[in-house]
């Protein structure tokens, strides 16, 4: 049997895409340049003209993914989607649903983001896929519907938030059916915590 003839343009998405498939079935050790090579039918060689080894492979998987997650955050975050409360919810709901529906995926990604070797433009798709989560901080904190403070540190409880439900679902430890309700109070109790606070009023004697 002939390897497919090599087309230029079409062999790196559908190395990425079996790829996934892979990963999701078989996890990291699964994966394999030569093994993805005989399934598209191409020569052994060929997976080398994009990827120069596997962990570059890894790389281009978690980069596509924070794309994808950062696509779905910013659908979900639409200045025509609602107020506040209602956007941040969104993109609550939108990462939940991301990191579950591609857990593998996901933790690749986080675990990729992590490494001491992480290229730059790893780091860059990572912090570019929740530029719209920290731009709604920063509506909240101007519409006074969150209190001041460090940007940085309220966009973290939020992560830190809808990261514990995923575990908790990747984990089977919360049925799927019940996320979206979970996350949007997850999300309520946290505005709630995090809303301004009227200062105490005094009584004179």
């Amino acid at each position: 049997m002939f390897a497919r003839p090599y087309h230029h343009g079409g062999l790196r998405a559908a190395l990425l895409t079996r790829a996934e498939d892979t990963l999701r079935r078989s996890g990291v050790d699964g994966l394999s340049l030569r093994e993805l090579a005989r399934a598209e039918g191409v020569s052994h060689g060929a997976p080398q003209r994009h990827f120069r080894d596997k962990a570059a492979l890894l790389d281009a998987l978690a980069v596509e993914g924070f794309q994808r997650l950062g696509s779905a955050i910013t659908e979900a975050t639409r200045p025509d989607g609602g107020d506040f409360s209602s956007r941040l919810t969104s993109a609550a709901v939108a990462y939940v649903r991301f990191a579950t529906d591609n857990a593998a995926l996901a933790d690749l990604m986080f675990t990729s983001k992590h490494g001491a070797d992480a290229s730059e433009e790893l780091r860059h798709a990572a912090d570019e896929s929740f530029t719209q989560m920290a731009a709604l901080v920063q509506v909240g904190q101007a519409t006074g519907e969150l209190v001041e403070g460090d940007q940085e540190r309220i966009g973290m409880v939020f992560f830190a938030t809808v990261q514990g439900i995923t575990s908790l679902a990747n984990t089977q430890m919360v049925e799927r059916a019940d996320l979206t309700d979970l996350t949007s109070y997850a999300v309520a109790s946290i505005l709630h915590g995090l809303a301004p606070r009227e200062p105490a009023r005094t009584t004179s004697g």
